[in-house]
């Protein structure tokens, strides 16, 4: 009788802390803002859009991208970081897991200002590559995971419209080098190989002017 009530009891308590698992996984906006104002502000304003283009804007992108990234910077398992930034991993270091997913939701939250092509000749160049991708070279094109528009996919490929020329140049040629490696199955390192430094700063372009 003893153990029958105690078997019920448990019973009774799981959906109570599953319930509870569930509030702690949810973010909570309003304390990544808190987290954002001190310690991301400097880099990535307090809105998410980041007024130097060797900062990405953070407005506007989603959750899941962010919060992968911001885990990538910091080392887990005794294992490197999958990220490598000396200044994220200062960043990160003292963040919690919820810490990490809170900002994430915060800037996931705030409106991106976006950035604009500065040439004409150069975006119409990146629009080729961005749409079509370089057959004969096998670049693929980028519309294909991150959309037309730029808008990318949730949970899979981060929004690309609207951000710093600059930056986005930056990031591929880090994959092309394999300095930056956190991509899954090493997709962006595979397509950014068989760019040239013309193609990369063409599609960099179209994509700061992209909506």
């Amino acid at each position: 009788m003893i153990r029958a009530l105690a078997l019920a009891a448990a019973a009774m308590a799981l959906p109570s802390i599953a319930a509870a698992q569930a509030a702690a996984a949810k973010p909570d906006p309003a304390k990544g803002q808190s987290v954002a104002s001190q310690v991301c502000v400097a880099c990535h304003a307090g809105d998410g859009n980041s007024p130097l283009p060797a900062n990405p804007k953070l407005a506007g992108q989603f959750p899941e991208y962010l919060q992968k990234q911001l885990a990538n910077f910091k080392p887990a398992g005794g294992k490197k970081a999958e990220r490598d930034s000396a200044v994220m991993a200062g960043t990160v270091a003292n963040l919690s897991d919820a810490d990490m997913r809170n900002v994430a939701a915060y800037y996931a939250s705030q409106k991106l200002k976006p950035e604009t092509a500065k040439s004409k000749e150069l975006a119409a160049q990146g629009q080729k590559l961005y749409r079509g991708g370089n057959l004969a070279t096998g670049v693929a094109a980028c519309a294909g995971c991150h959309g037309p528009d730029g808008a990318g996919i949730p949970s899979q490929y981060p929004r690309l419209a609207g951000q710093f020329a600059e930056y986005i140049e930056t990031q591929l040629k880090a994959f092309r080098s394999g300095a930056r490696a956190n991509d899954a199955n090493g997709m962006m390192r595979g397509v950014a190989a068989r760019m040239t430094d013309p193609e990369i700063k063409a599609v960099a372009e179209y994509v700061a002017g992209l909506r």
